[in-house]
C-alpha cells in the first residue's frame, strides 16, 4: 500500500456507497470536515483513514477523485459496544455538560478499546516515515498514543469537536486515565474554545500529573502543545450558492407560502437532547401567550434531522417535540395558517440555504455545543446583511460571534424576551450586527482553520 505523508484518521471516510441504477459506487460525503481537508489531502497526496460503514466488511484501499482512502473493517459487536455504547450513550452526555445521565458499562469499553486499535494499526500502517498524521473527535480518544506506540516517527494531531468537560464532570469517567494518556499521545491536541483547553490542561494535572506551561502541557519528558483552533465553514461556498437566482427564488417561495408579511423564526438542527429543541419551542409558546400580536406577525420552522432513533432517549426528545409543536398549533393556529411548520428531515443544500434566506430570524439554542456550525452558515448566506441570530451562550460559536443576541438556553421566558426583541429589531440595527459577523466568518473559515491546526502540528 502507497504511504502518506499526511494522514487524515475520522469515524467515517470522507465518501459514501450509493446506488447509481443498479451499479454501486462512492462519492463525496456531503460535510465541512470533507470540504475542508480532502482538498488539503489531495494536495499533499494524503490517506484518509476511517470506516465506511459498513458492518463485517472488509475492503482493500482504493483512491477516489484523487485521495487514498483507506477503510477500517468494524464488526457488529464494535459498533454496538463502541459507537453506540461508549461514544453515544457514555461519552456524548458526559462531555455536553451531563446533559443526560451517562452510562458506563465495561463491556462497552472494551469494544472502544478494540475499534481504536484497528484505527491505529490502519494509520501507521498507510502514513509515510515522517508523516503529520490528524486524528478527529472523540470516537477515537486512544488513537494518539496507540500510534505513537507503533510509529514514534511521525507527529500526531488530536482535533475534539465536541465540547471538553471541566473536571468535575470528567472525574466520572471509570477510564479517564486511559483517555488522557490517549489523547497525549498527541504533539498537538485541539479544541474548540479557550475553555475547552483549559477544561483538558486541568484534568491532565489532576489526575496524571502533567504540568502546565504557556504553550499547553508537559509530561513524561514531551511538551504537547494544548490550544483552541475553532472550526468554520466554507464561506464562500455557501455565500455564493446563497445569492444564485435559483436559490434567492426559492427563498422568495418558501417565504410566500409561508404568509406573507409573516416574519419567519427558523431552527435547523440534529433531533438531538443537547440541541434544546423543545426548550426552544416552549420560548416561542411563551412568546405567544405575552404577545398574542405574535400569531399574526410570525410564523417558526423547525427544521429537525433524524439522529440516533434507536436510542430510548431520542425517541422521548422526538416525541416530546412533536407533542409541542402539536400543543402550539391546536392552541394558538387559526385554520389554514400553522404556527409551527415541524420538517423531520434531512433537506438538500440548495434548500437549506433558501430557508436560511427566508428565515428573519435564526433561533440557535444548544444546551451545550462544540461549536455548532448552523449559526455560521445562516451569517454567511445573508448578502444583504438582514437577519437576526439568537445564539446559546453555551454554544462555542457564541466567542466569535458577539454581536448575535446571546441567550441561556435553558431559561425559555429569556428566549422569548429575544425573541421578541429580534422581531421587532429595526434594519439599521440588524445591517450593523449582520456585517460584524460576516466579517469574523469571512476572515475565518474552515480552509483557514485546517491550515492554522497543521502549521501548529508541523511546528
Amino acid at each position: 500500500m502507497k504511504q502518506s505523508h499526511l494522514v487524515i484518521v475520522a469515524n467515517t471516510l470522507p465518501v459514501r456507497r450509493v446506488d447509481r441504477g443498479g451499479r454501486t459506487g462512492w462519492e463525496t460525503s456531503p460535510g465541512g470536515l470533507v470540504s475542508a481537508l480532502a482538498p488539503i489531502a489531495k494536495r499533499e497526496g494524503g490517506a484518509w483513514v476511517g470506516w465506511t460503514g459498513e458492518l463485517d466488511r472488509a475492503r482493500q484501499p482504493f483512491t477516489h477523485e484523487g485521495l487514498l482512502n483507506v477503510p477500517v473493517t468494524v464488526t457488529a459487536e464494535q459498533v454496538a459496544g463502541s459507537y453506540e455504547g461508549v461514544c453515544n450513550r457514555m461519552i456524548w452526555p458526559l462531555y455536553h455538560q451531563g446533559v443526560r445521565p451517562p452510562e458506563y458499562h465495561r463491556r462497552w469499553w472494551r469494544q472502544y478499546v478494540e475499534t481504536n486499535e484497528r484505527f491505529a494499526d490502519s494509520a501507521a500502517a498507510v502514513a509515510a516515515p515522517g508523516a503529520q498524521v490528524w486524528i478527529h473527535d472523540y470516537h477515537l480518544q486512544l488513537v494518539p498514543r496507540l500510534i505513537r506506540a507503533r510509529r514514534d516517527d511521525v507527529r500526531i494531531g488530536y482535533f475534539l469537536h465536541i465540547p471538553f468537560p471541566p473536571s468535575e464532570l470528567f472525574a466520572h469517567l471509570p477510564w479517564r486515565e486511559e483517555i488522557l494518556h490517549g489523547l497525549l499521545g498527541a504533539e498537538c491536541v485541539g479544541f474548540q474554545t479557550k475553555t475547552d483547553a483549559a477544561n483538558f490542561a486541568r484534568v491532565a494535572k489532576r489526575f496524571i500529573g502533567a504540568k502546565r506551561t504557556k504553550a499547553g502541557i508537559d509530561i513524561a519528558g514531551r511538551s504537547i502543545r494544548v490550544d483552541a483552533f475553532p472550526i468554520s465553514i466554507d464561506t464562500e461556498r455557501y455565500a455564493t450558492v446563497a445569492a444564485r437566482p435559483d436559490v434567492v427564488a426559492q427563498a422568495e417561495r418558501f417565504a410566500s407560502q409561508l404568509g406573507s408579511g409573516r416574519k419567519v423564526l427558523l431552527g435547523v438542527d440534529r433531533l438531538d437532547y443537547t440541541k434544546g429543541i423543545d426548550v426552544r419551542l416552549k420560548a416561542f409558546q411563551q412568546l405567544l401567550r405575552n404577545r398574542p400580536e405574535t400569531k399574526r406577525d410570525a410564523v417558526f420552522v423547525q427544521v429537525a434531522v433524524p439522529s440516533r432513533e434507536r436510542i430510548a432517549e431520542y425517541k422521548e426528545l422526538r416525541r416530546s417535540v412533536e407533542e409541542l409543536v402539536g400543543s402550539i398549533n391546536g392552541t394558538h393556529a387559526e385554520v389554514g395558517s400553522a404556527l409551527v411548520h415541524y420538517l423531520r428531515r434531512t433537506l438538500p443544500f440548495e434548500e437549506l440555504l433558501a430557508m436560511y434566506q427566508a428565515a428573519d430570524v435564526m433561533v440557535v439554542t444548544p444546551l451545550c455545543d462544540g461549536m455548532n456550525l448552523v449559526s455560521k452558515e445562516y451569517v454567511a448566506t445573508r448578502f444583504d446583511d438582514t437577519g437576526v441570530l439568537i445564539l446559546s451562550e453555551f454554544a462555542g460559536a457564541a466567542a466569535e460571534l458577539k454581536d448575535a443576541l446571546h441567550v441561556n438556553p435553558h431559561d425559555a421566558n429569556g428566549m422569548a424576551e429575544a425573541m421578541a426583541r429580534a422581531l421587532s429589531m429595526p434594519r439599521a440595527e440588524q445591517r450593523r450586527r449582520m456585517r460584524a459577523m460576516r466579517r469574523v466568518v469571512r476572515r475565518h473559515d474552515v480552509h483557514k482553520w485546517a491550515s492554522e491546526f497543521l502549521d501548529a502540528l508541523s511546528h
